[in-house]
């Protein structure tokens, strides 16, 4: 997700509270997304492939299997804060933005949703 930073400057306080989810390719952790539910309404966060990888479909791969568990779940939303210059890859799912956005690490960032 940011290459040049320790995997300990990603840590949240609340990780031990979420879903983790890995995608392996030849027994490597390739991609990663972290799911956060709370009252039907669920937030995922540190959606990450591996550069090497990057523009071969895992992050697709990734975010439907994400979304089919949802929907298996009693989950009725869920969103990001994504990448503005990812919104094109959201909204091939149905995302929609929502809000304004903002930057955070000298990276726009905006905020996206899909209700089920």
């Amino acid at each position: 997700m940011y290459p040049n930073k320790e995997i300990t400057d990603m840590e949240l306080p609340d990780d031990f509270d979420g879903t983790h989810f890995g995608l392996y390719l030849n027994h490597e952790l390739t991609g990663v997304v972290s799911l956060f539910a709370k009252d039907g309404i669920a937030q995922f966060r540190k959606m990450a492939v591996l550069p090497m990888a990057q523009g071969k479909g895992y992050g697709k791969i990734l975010l439907q299997y994400l979304i089919d568990y949802c929907k298996q779940q009693t989950i009725s939303e869920i969103w990001c804060n994504a990448r503005v210059s990812a919104i094109g890859f959201y909204t091939k799912f149905g995302f929609v933005t929502e809000g304004e956005s903002y930057e955070r690490n000298q990276i726009e960032y905006i905020k996206m949703q899909l209700i089920f």
